[in-house]
């Protein structure tokens, strides 16, 4: 019967079916599956990792000789990001308004309006910190004065060490990151 089997016309010979095309592609989508899910799997999980450690880079910058802010004026000043990299330029370069009261009490504005982040000029005249996108407008301690901001303008913690007035840089003050008195 073996024999009659073999001459049967419709009886289809064994086949090893360890290596089809079905077969490799069904690999080959698994693997671009899992690259395509690595790649967007690891930033996922860094940035929820991320929340949970906190980096605190206490990073003090120069501003100058405290001589360099005469008492009850507001002066600008420009210092370096403490973590620039060569693709920024001269965006690192940020700016801050300075406020001597007296003696080493000093209180330091971040140059960005609390709306939607534009740059805020002192103006002396008035006395008041002005925002030109919206017309947001600060008194001199920062307190909100006109216009859309929601708040204050936010301040570095500053402290005066071997008569140098020093900021505390690398972050910029928000509410997610206030600044803070050393």
């Amino acid at each position: 019967m073996a024999s009659e089997e073999s001459s049967d016309p419709h009886s289809h010979p064994p086949y090893d079916y360890s290596a089809t095309r079905r077969d490799f592609l069904l690999k080959l989508g698994v693997g671009i599956n899992a690259v395509a899910g690595a790649l967007i799997g690891i930033p996922l999980i860094g940035y929820a990792v991320s929340s949970l450690i906190r980096n605190d880079r206490d990073v003090w910058i120069k501003l100058g000789p405290v001589d360099n802010f005469p008492e009850n004026t507001i002066r600008r000043a420009v210092f370096t990001d403490p973590f620039k990299r060569e693709a920024d330029g001269q965006t690192a370069d940020l700016t801050c308004w300075v406020r001597r009261e007296t003696g080493e009490k000093f209180t330091i504005f971040a140059a960005n309006c609390t709306h939607l982040g534009c740059p805020v000029r002192w103006f002396e005249q008035s006395k008041l910190f002005l925002c030109p996108c919206h017309g947001g407008a600060f008194y001199e301690d920062g307190e909100h004065a006109a216009g859309p901001p929601p708040r204050s303008l936010y301040q570095y913690a500053a402290k005066v060490e071997n008569d140098q007035l020093m900021i505390k840089a690398g972050v910029l003050p928000t509410l997610a990151a206030p600044g803070s008195t050393p």
